[in-house]
C-alpha cells in the first residue's frame, strides 16, 4: 500500500483546485493513495503520511480557508513532509519575479517557518473575466492583468512527480 497523501486546496473559481487534482492525479500514478479535498473538508489531517497544501493568492494573501488550515494544522504537518503552493499571476515569465520575489504570505510566514515544509512552489492562475464579480474585473483591468489561463501543466506535473520521488 502506498503512502496516504492529503491535498487540501482554497480555490474561488476552481483554477486552484484543478492544480490540485493534477498533483493528486501525478502522485496517484506514482503509486501513492492521494486525496484531493478543499482545505475546509480536510480534517482528519493525522491519518496522513505527507500533507500539500496550496490556495489562490488574491493581493498577496491566501484564502481564508488554506488560511485555517495552516492554522488548525500546524502541529500534525510539522511532523509530516509537507508542500506548499499557491497560484496566481497571469502573463508570461517566472511567477516568482513577476510577483518581485513573493513566493509565500507574510502574515503565514511565521507558521511555515516553524512546519519547514519541503518545498513551496508558486504556479501561474488562471483569470478568467466572466467569473469575476465587478470588482474583481475593476482590479484586474486597474492591474492590467492579461486573462486568460496560464497555468503550466508541465511545472505542476514536474513538482509532483518531485514530491512523489521524495516520498517513496
Amino acid at each position: 500500500m502506498g503512502k496516504r497523501v492529503l491535498i487540501a486546496y482554497a480555490s474561488k473559481y476552481g483554477s486552484t483546485a484543478e492544480i490540485a487534482e493534477r498533483i493528486g492525479q501525478a502522485l496517484r500514478e506514482a503509486g501513492l493513495q492521494a486525496d484531493v479535498l478543499p482545505a475546509e473538508k480536510a480534517a482528519d489531517v493525522a491519518g496522513y503520511d505527507a500533507v500539500v497544501l496550496g490556495s489562490a493568492v488574491y493581493a498577496g494573501s491566501w484564502r481564508k480557508e488554506a488560511v485555517e488550515f495552516l492554522e488548525s494544522h500546524e502541529n500534525v504537518m510539522a511532523k509530516r513532509p509537507t508542500w506548499f503552493f499557491s497560484s496566481g499571476p497571469t502573463g508570461e515569465g517566472d511567477p516568482v519575479q513577476m510577483m518581485k520575489g513573493w513566493r509565500f504570505p507574510e502574515a503565514q510566514k511565521p507558521i511555515a517557518d516553524r512546519i519547514r515544509p519541503n518545498d513551496i512552489a508558486f504556479f501561474h492562475g488562471d483569470i478568467e473575466m466572466k467569473k469575476l464579480n465587478f470588482a474583481e474585473k475593476l482590479i484586474v483591468k486597474g492591474l492590467k492583468a492579461p486573462v486568460g489561463d496560464f497555468r503550466d501543466w508541465a511545472a505542476v506535473s514536474a513538482w509532483a512527480k518531485g514530491i512523489a520521488d521524495a516520498l517513496k
